[in-house]
């Protein structure tokens, strides 16, 4: 017997979930090649004493961009109005953008190997961070445009009830009393659910 339906499809798999972790496994491997060519040129406690370097050195890096973003934190909600000694909207410190750049930077350098200790290196080079925060700034406001106008909103009020046969029926609730959902008439005690 059929009933008219076609049979449940599974849902495809993106491109992002089956190459992400092939270019980490890649990457990983890269890393101890070249940590192992590095040791057969100049020896294994030179790489030790790089490693070591990479790690102390991103350390610090990171705690001077934790220290970057707490202190304009401070200074933002400083000179919020109705805050004592609250001045006029200032424009952002200079310093103020690619702390996570910054940060990013740090971390590279902390995992050990050779491509990403280049790769936090060359994020230290404050160029370089501009340039990547303007890219990311670029790309943000390139999908914010393409977003539709109210899915965020539209996600959170829709709701979905999955059924036992494997169906999802979307739909959205609608107050016809006027009570906001967090609201409740009574605060007695409620009765308990049965199914």
């Amino acid at each position: 017997m059929t009933t008219g339906t076609p049979p449940p499809t599974a849902p495809r798999r993106s491109r992002a979930r089956t190459f992400v972790p092939l270019a980490i496994a890649a990457w990983a491997v890269l890393e101890i090649w070249l940590l192992t060519v590095v040791a057969d040129t100049a020896g294994g406690f030179t790489v030790l004493l790089l490693l070591v370097a990479g790690i102390v050195l991103g350390a610090a890096v990171m705690k001077r961009a934790g220290r970057r973003a707490f202190r304009n934190l401070t200074e933002t909600l400083q000179q919020m109005p109705g805050q004592p000694g609250a001045a006029a909207a200032q424009a952002a410190p200079s310093g103020s953008k690619g702390n996570g750049f910054l940060m990013l930077a740090g971390l590279l350098l902390m995992i050990p190997g050779v491509i990403s200790d280049v790769a936090g290196l060359v994020l230290l080079v404050p160029p370089v961070r501009s340039m990547m925060g303007r890219y990311a700034e670029r790309s943000l406001e390139r999908r914010m445009r393409a977003a539709t106008p109210g899915s965020l909103s539209g996600a959170f009020q829709q709701a979905r009830i999955h059924r036992p046969d494997g169906k999802i029926v979307q739909g959205e609730v609608i107050r016809q009393d006027g009570t906001q959902p967090g609201s409740r008439p009574d605060e007695g005690p409620r009765p308990p659910l049965t199914p």
